[in-house]
Order: C-alpha cells, then sequence, then structure tokens
C-alpha cells in the first residue's frame, strides 16, 4: 500500500496544527498507522497531541506517531561538508565563528531540509499515511521552486564542474586566497540536488499526496491562502481542500459576536468563490482550547462529517498558468457555464471572473503585475485567459 500523505499549511495564529493532529488522530482511529510529522520551526504539536515529542518518531496512541523534526540534526545530516567549508572561509575572512555558522546555511534550507525527513518516512514503510504540519505559508512559498532549480543545476552545472574547478583552483589559491570546495563538498551538494528531486517527485504524486489550506475567516488570512492557492497549482501540488477554522456558530448571532459572524459569513462567500471547486470544510470557534484527545477528536469530527478524512477530496488542480515571454495563459475550471455569461476583470494581481450570478476572485502572482487580459474562449469546458504584458498589447495595437 502507498503511502497517504496530507500537508497542512496556512498562515500562523490559523490553527493548522490543530487540524493536522486532529486529521492524525482520525486516520489512526480508522486503522491506520499515522504519523503527525511537524516541520514548523515553532514546533507546537507536543502541546497539541498532550505528548513529549522529538525529532524520532514517538507513539502517542493507537497506530499513532507524533515527530517533531530538529532542523539543525537534518541540516548536519544533509549539509554538514558544505557548512564546514563555508563556516571555515568566512571565519578566514573575520567573521565571528557563530555568526559564520549561521550565515552558512541559505534562509528557508532548515525548514527543506525538514521536509526531507518526510521522504525518509515514506521509504521506510512503517506508516499508511503522514499528516504533516507544515510552515506557516511565507517558508513554504519559498520551496516550491527548489526542485526546479535543482533540475536545472544537475542538467546544466553538474557535468562541468570538475573541470572548470579544476581549471580555476591553482587561480584561486594563489591569486585570489580562496580555497574551493573539495569532493566531500560536492558529494553532499549532489546527494541534496538528488534529493530534492526526489521529493519533488513524490509531492508531485496526486493519487497519494495532497495539500491542504488552513484559515481563519479573515480577510488578510483568505488573501494570503489565495496567493498560496495560486502558486501551488503553478507549480503543480493539487490542494484537495480548503479549512475555515474559528468559525462562529449561528448562536452567537445578535450583540458583539453577531456583528463579528456577520462579517465571518460576508469572508466565507470569498472563500467560496476564490477556491471552488475544491471542498471547503468549516470547523467552529471553540470556547476551549484545542489540544488534547478529547477537543482533537471534537474538531475532527467538525471537519471530516461529511467526508473520509484520508481520500483525496478533490483529483484536479483547477487553475493552469502558463507563462511565455510577454504573454501567458490562465486556464480555469467552469462547468455548465455559457461564454456569453462571462465577464472578466483584473484588479491590481486579483482577476474577478463572473459567470452569470456566480463570482470567482484568483490571485495572480506578481509576474503578471504588468501584464492585462486581452482575449478569454472556451476549450472542452475550461475558460481560458490569455494576458499580454501592457507594452506587447501596446506594440501589438500600433502594428494594427
Amino acid at each position: 500500500m502507498t503511502t497517504r500523505t496530507i500537508l497542512y499549511t496556512g498562515k500562523g495564529g490559523v490553527g493548522k496544527t490543530s487540524v493536522a493532529a486532529a486529521t492524525g488522530r482520525a486516520l489512526a482511529r480508522d486503522g491506520l498507522r499515522t504519523l503527525v510529522l511537524s516541520t514548523d520551526p515553532a514546533h507546537s504539536l507536543s502541546a497539541s497531541l498532550g505528548a513529549e515529542l522529538g525529532p524520532s518518531p514517538a507513539a502517542v496512541g493507537d497506530k499513532l506517531w507524533g515527530q517533531e523534526i530538529d532542523a539543525r540534526a537534518e541540516m548536519q545530516r544533509h549539509w554538514s561538508a558544505v557548512s564546514g567549508w563555508l563556516g571555515g572561509l568566512l571565519v578566514e575572512r573575520g567573521a565571528h565563528r557563530v555568526v559564520a555558522d549561521e550565515l552558512a546555511v541559505p534562509p528557508g534550507m532548515d525548514e527543506l531540509f525538514s521536509l526531507l525527513a518526510l521522504k525518509r518516512s515514506h521509504e521506510s514503510g512503517d506508516y499508511d499515511a503522514i499528516v504533516v504540519d507544515c510552515a506557516p505559508t511565507g517558508e513554504t512559498l519559498r520551496l516550491l521552486s527548489f526542485p526546479e532549480v535543482a533540475r536545472w543545476w544537475l542538467e546544466r552545472v553538474v557535468p562541468w564542474e570538475r573541470q572548470l574547478l579544476g581549471a580555476v583552483r591553482p587561480l584561486a589559491a594563489s591569486v585570489l586566497d580562496l580555497p574551493l570546495p573539495g569532493d566531500a563538498v560536492l558529494a553532499d551538494v549532489h546527494r541534496l540536488l538528488g534529493n530534492l528531486i526526489e521529493l519533488d517527485a513524490l509531492l508531485r504524486d496526486r493519487e497519494r499526496v495532497t495539500v491542504r489550506l488552513v484559515m481563519s475567516p479573515d480577510a488578510m488570512v483568505i488573501g494570503e491562502a489565495m496567493r498560496m492557492f495560486t502558486y501551488l497549482n503553478l507549480y503543480g501540488y493539487l490542494t484537495d481542500a480548503i479549512v475555515v477554522n474559528k468559525v462562529f456558530p449561528p448562536e452567537l448571532d445578535g450583540g458583539y459576536f453577531g456583528a463579528w459572524r456577520g462579517r465571518q459569513q460576508e469572508q466565507l462567500e470569498l472563500v467560496a468563490s476564490a477556491f471552488a471547486p475544491v471542498p471547503i470544510l468549516q470547523a467552529a470557534f471553540f470556547a476551549e482550547e484545542v489540544a488534547g484527545a478529547e477537543m482533537l477528536d471534537r474538531l475532527a469530527g467538525e471537519l471530516f462529517a461529511a467526508h473520509d478524512p484520508a481520500a483525496v477530496l478533490h483529483d484536479r488542480i483547477v487553475q493552469d498558468l502558463a507563462v511565455d515571454g510577454a504573454r501567458a495563459t490562465l486556464r480555469l475550471e467552469l462547468p455548465l457555464v455559457a461564454k456569453q455569461d462571462v465577464s472578466l476583470k483584473k484588479i491590481g494581481l486579483e482577476l474577478v471572473v463572473r459567470a452569470g450570478e456566480h463570482r470567482r476572485t484568483i490571485a495572480l502572482p506578481p509576474t503578471l503585475g504588468g501584464f492585462r487580459p486581452t482575449g478569454a474562449a472556451f476549450v472542452d469546458g475550461t475558460l481560458e485567459v490569455t494576458f499580454e504584458s501592457a507594452s506587447a498589447a501596446e506594440l501589438a495595437s500600433v502594428d494594427a
């Protein structure tokens, strides 16, 4: 049986860890050997599960294990030769040893090394399901392009690196007084690049691996989740569910909390329009802290009342964006919609699509900030929107 993997990410403070822990308990209760793994540098999984966790899996219940990745240990496993070389180089140039050690690890690499622990857990065959409590969205976004960079490096640079280093080494030693990396450093880099490419293949296995975005019904949080959703689609990672946590229940209508509930309901309409047709799972705002078995099971009961937590709840990427120089094409699922009922409007980095009485709001990546929509067509039930950069569109109108 191939391991089912669910990655939860979202803005800090939305209850992402609680949702991951609740999902893990639900999967274990259904009989799956389940590991809940935290790669968030600010670990809170121990407190959520009510158990002391460390860098190795620890049993926290029947068929349930928890683990909080030690990023430092992972860096030592994957990056020791490189960090030793860089750190030594910086110390020779006058840097303090502590500062040199910190600078020897590029920003964001600790989270990347932590995700490689997911790869090891997959390969172990010890688990039927793995639930990952990822870092907040800002950290996760930085990781999406790493595998593509790794593949480019292996294809373009690695075949020539030894010849280049052999030619440059005498010059570096005699003129620049700069020691170039040795075989151990290159071996670390090659091994890391290979692991990244294998991790990328794992994360793109849409039959078994999906991402679930966690948010609260607040405008700023939803906006960040929309951007994350766009990037996940852009890089080919499947989002199979949206989790909206901390929703005020109907009994709070009226009074102070009634006003807050009214604003939340408005934001829930935006969630429905921005992420359709991906399923939206909701959980109420609880008066008690969501920690420990009883509260986690209560949370899981709300989230998965109508769904199997292990299932792939949506099996297609609903937005596909292709950028080719000064032109870009966005493909968007719009089932049962006639072309004449569709209108488009780009506002900043948002594309608003109206189809009859329905509205979709799509967050665009910053690279399309200077683009504007120039055409739309339906192809096999999918709306294709064409964009051109402002300069290209102006040139086309002059040529016409």
